[in-house]
């Protein structure tokens, strides 16, 4: 078969399309950090992730995210269209600084929470779910 320059233009659009689409949903969730943190540096410690390690079903994945001196907690799916899923907010007076939902997933992907802590720091945990059926479109 001959390909001819119409079908060589189309298969390079595509191409460029497919492999800008990464590119796309990284800068997506890292705007969202950036947004959240103010461009402040992200460490570990005081912030606990709690996700499966296979959902069977995308439209429907536990979560719970906790840390004992949270002000603030950002819920991140790094592969969603949007990659924002929720964010806690903590007052002083809060008895428990922790929080569980059910989330939408498009696939296999990585869930981030990010913590602003009371003293102003920021902390971060992470965990990869396999997801068997899509929920986004999936």
């Amino acid at each position: 078969m001959e390909m001819t320059r119409r079908d060589v233009m189309a298969a390079g659009a595509g191409a460029l399309l497919i492999a800008g689409l990464p590119v796309r949903v990284s800068a997506a969730t890292e705007d969202a950090i950036a947004a959240f943190t103010g461009g402040a540096e992200i460490g570990s410690g005081d912030i606990s992730l709690t996700a499966p390690e296979i959902a069977e079903n995308g439209n429907t994945v536990p979560i719970e995210v906790s840390s004992d001196t949270a002000a603030s907690i950002l819920v991140l799916a790094t592969g969603n269209p949007t990659p924002g899923v929720a964010q806690f907010n903590f007052g002083p007076g809060a008895a428990s600084r922790a929080a569980s939902t059910r989330i939408r997933l498009a696939g296999t992907q990585d869930v981030v929470a990010i913590a602003k802590l009371e003293d102003g720091s920021f902390v971060q945990a992470s965990s990869t779910v396999k997801v068997t059926i899509g929920g986004c479109g999936g």
